[in-house]
């Protein structure tokens, strides 16, 4: 009997100490995530700017270089492909803003949402065809700082939560958010890279970082 319990506790033992050995820590989460931009903007041949260079270009990012600069409060790397018409969202403003987008987990290379072409998510037998309307996001700035909140679309269905994302903000210090009214006039338009920190709920609980293509357009 005493063998036999003996046996036991050794077991158990090593069933412990194999869960641990499986087990991935945060530190190790975030060293994998590291990984994963590190080697998307290897693939990408992307060229990364710091915030100085960023500055001296007149806060643009060269396409033909395939520039992001790297944001180094955030941790966000941005590449602005449009600035867009119209003003930049004022301090203390509240406004709606309309937005198309596409989704990547840049960990699993996957394809996680989008509203920029037709996509279809299937939940509870419902199809969801996220192309016919844009994204709508209450922001609000104060002072250098942004809050904001999905009041409808494709994000807040997939990801079960009106909040936005951090890194999605970011770019409003940078770019225009006006309403094309002339021939020309273009929303703007950014590509990022967002860690687990500055992205959506699912991405913080699970840290993983996305690549995001988004545009900006003010709502009425």
């Amino acid at each position: 009997m005493k063998k036999t319990y003996s046996l036991l506790i050794l077991l158990c033992g090593i069933l412990f100490l194999t869960s641990c050995n499986n087990g991935e820590t945060y530190s190790d989460l975030k060293d994998a995530e590291r990984d994963a931009i590190n080697k998307y903007i290897s693939s990408n041949n992307i060229k990364v700017i710091d915030e100085s260079k960023f500055s001296s270009q007149g806060e643009t990012t060269s396409l033909d270089n395939n520039e992001f600069v790297y944001l180094s409060k955030s941790g966000v790397y941005m590449q602005i492909v449009r600035k867009g018409c119209g003003e930049k969202v004022k301090d203390d403003e509240s406004l709606e803003i309309l937005c198309r987008f596409s989704e990547y987990n840049i960990k699993k290379n996957t394809l996680l949402v989008r509203n920029d072409v037709p996509y279809y998510l299937v939940s509870s037998n419902t199809a969801y065809d996220y192309s016919s309307f844009p994204d709508k996001m209450m922001v609000e700035r104060t002072g250098s700082s942004f809050s904001g909140s999905f009041v409808s679309g494709a994000m807040s269905l997939y990801h079960a939560s009106a909040a936005a994302p951090a890194g999605w903000l970011v770019p409003l210090l940078y770019v225009n958010v006006g309403r094309p009214q002339n021939d020309g006039d273009e929303v703007a338009k950014v590509r990022l890279i967002v860690p687990h920190s500055q992205g959506t709920v699912d991405a913080s609980s699970s840290v993983y970082p996305c690549y995001y293509e988004i545009t900006y357009e003010r709502d009425n």
